[in-house]
């Protein structure tokens, strides 16, 4: 089960992560209007996913929940890598795993290198090499 909290999408800061149709995103840009004479704001949150990189437009009251991604970041060095899956060995615990590379990491990706990952809804994912 992916770890989650809720907060309102008034509170939410740009640089900030959300969840839209079960996909985790960075906010980019929040428009809110203003309260009207018999209404709430509302907000305009425009979003990014965090793996694939679809943007994503969600348009709800500001006073409204939404569930906010529990992001963890960790470190792990490489010990094997094969076309496009690298075995690595986190350096915490020093459990190992396989990890998918993706093309904007293929050449950097290399036997001994340290990376940066991220548990992000029970998925794990490259986010840096060192």
């Amino acid at each position: 089960m992916a770890e989650t909290k809720l907060m309102q999408a008034g509170d939410l800061r740009v640089g900030g992560y959300v969840i839209f149709d079960n996909v985790a995103c960075v906010v980019k840009d929040i428009q809110t209007s203003k309260t009207g004479k018999h209404g709430s704001s509302k907000c305009r949150i425009e979003a990014v996913a965090l793996v694939g990189g679809q943007k994503k437009i969600h348009l709800c009251p500001a006073g409204d929940n939404v569930q906010v991604p529990i992001i963890e970041k960790k470190n792990a060095q490489v010990l094997s890598v094969h076309d496009t899956l690298a075995t690595v060995m986190d350096n915490e615990n020093f459990e190992t795993f396989d990890l998918t590379v993706t093309d904007e990491f293929k050449d950097k990706v290399k036997e001994g290198a340290l990376v940066n990952y991220w548990i992000i809804m029970d998925q794990r994912v490259i986010m840096q090499v060192k």
